[in-house]
């Protein structure tokens, strides 16, 4: 990836080094490394998936347009209502084999059928992963082949409390037909994965130290002019010296966050986890490192038992309870809520960050989509799935609710495409396009 340094001879020497993927980040805040100034502020998005349905007569508005007013589980979000887009009536129409759960999931951000496969779901037609590639993916490959969007990332995958197991169940993303990607739910590999193992002055330090050894190793064996030139190659690595001591006081752009030690990837420590990647993935923005993640929250049929609520039982248990076992509401209504609220907690935290083109906040120019693989748990209804927009930066109307008449959800993600300057005119099974992307501008 080579457009992160120009091609002066002080760059060159740093990426012969090897150093430029590990060291970039530290140097972010230098003037000479700096990319020219966009125009225009890049917009972003993060995908965020919670899962087994939601409680519908607590989650949709009542009334469409600007004066609708926010359900119980939409509450912690009130904060941004004026920069909400309430979808209603939007469907996953994609048919096939599999079940309610496994075609909800995989063939939500894909948009397309499962291929044949021997994984058995709660239906009597097995099922393999999704035959194309899922809209964050899509966004990737779009962003990442063009010089001036591209960045260190295409995109990154984040999950909180997923299984390590792999089915159509816990897969959201698909980088093409049959090719599933896995969320990191560790927070700690998620850090190690952005800022990688170089992380203080002193690391880097280590480095120069044995490249200095080796140019003093070289000079005993070269004649008078070669070592000459081998003093300038010496000079340059001063100079780099000098560079990231100054980096070593700025380092990135927004510092990388302090991650609490010790936290497992436990069904208790999912608050925590929660949070820690909040941060990493407003961090990863901040910087520059990408504009595309996806942020997953357990998996279709999690059986998160939310003990920090004092609801004891397994969320996909008390979805398939009936609508008149009123405690069981009480409960989904809870666990919804909580999720609205980690929302609010991701959109605060964009919202108290400068956009890297000193635009606004980040979240003036970031879409975070919250969606579901159901609409419903008790019933596996792939109508009405929940479709939340929080942010802005992709040119959609906010601080309004829209009711659509079953609308086919690949019409949104041309949309999310459209706004990312990326014409798509089909995206998954082109049957479900044909009256081509929602006007939402």
């Amino acid at each position: 990836m080579k457009p992160f340094l120009t091609s002066s001879p002080r760059r060159r020497f740093l990426r012969d080094l090897g150093l430029s993927a590990a060291v970039l980040p530290f140097l972010g805040g230098l003037p000479s490394l700096q990319a020219a100034p966009r125009k225009r502020s890049a917009p972003r998005i993060v995908f965020v998936f919670t899962p087994n349905g939601t409680v519908p007569n607590e989650f949709w508005p009542e009334t469409a347009g600007t004066e609708f007013q926010l359900k119980s589980i939409l509450e912690p979000l009130a904060a941004y209502r004026n920069q909400m887009l309430i979808l209603k009536g939007l469907c996953n129409r994609v048919r096939g084999d599999g079940d309610g759960h496994m075609r909800g999931m995989s063939c939500l951000l894909t948009g397309i059928e499962l291929l044949p496969g021997n994984i058995q779901g709660g239906s009597d037609t097995p099922a393999g992963w999704a035959s194309g590639p899922s809209i964050d993916q899509e966004l990737k490959t779009f962003l990442q082949g063009r010089p001036e969007t591209r960045t260190r990332f295409g995109s990154l995958e984040l999950g909180v409390g997923v299984p390590h197991r792999a089915d159509p169940w816990t897969r959201w993303t698909y980088a093409g037909s049959n090719q599933p990607v896995a969320p990191l739910s560790d927070p700690y590999e998620v850090f190690e994965k952005i800022f990688g193992q170089v992380k203080d002055r002193e690391n880097l330090g280590s480095v120069l130290d044995q490249v200095r050894s080796d140019l003093q190793r070289v000079s005993q064996k070269l004649g008078r002019e070669e070592r000459a030139i081998l003093e300038r190659n010496a000079t340059l690595v001063r100079e780099m010296e000098r560079e990231i001591s100054e980096a070593s006081r700025q380092k990135l752009r927004v510092a990388a966050p302090v991650l609490e030690p010790g936290i497992g990837n436990e069904n208790d420590t999912i608050p925590q986890v929660s949070r820690m990647q909040a941060d990493l993935l407003v961090n990863a923005f901040a910087n520059d490192m990408t504009r595309v993640a996806s942020l997953q929250y357990t998996n279709s049929v999690g059986q998160a038992r939310m003990r920090w609520l004092g609801i004891d039982d397994g969320h996909h248990s008390l979805s398939h309870d009936p609508d008149l076992n009123t405690g069981s509401q009480e409960k989904l209504v809870k666990i919804n809520r909580w999720f609205a609220g980690e929302i609010a907690t991701l959109a605060r935290k964009l919202a108290a960050t400068p956009d890297p083109d000193g635009n606004g906040s980040l979240l003036d120019h970031t879409t975070i989509l919250w969606t579901n693989e159901l609409g419903k748990g008790n019933s596996h209804s792939h109508d009405n799935i929940p479709f939340v927009l929080v942010g802005g930066g992709l040119g959609f109307g906010t601080g309004l609710c829209l009711h659509l008449d079953k609308t086919p959800h690949n019409r949104l993600w041309l949309s999310i495409a459209q706004g990312f300057g990326h014409d798509l005119t089909t995206f998954g099974n082109p049957t479900l396009c044909s009256a081509g992307p929602l006007p939402l501008g």
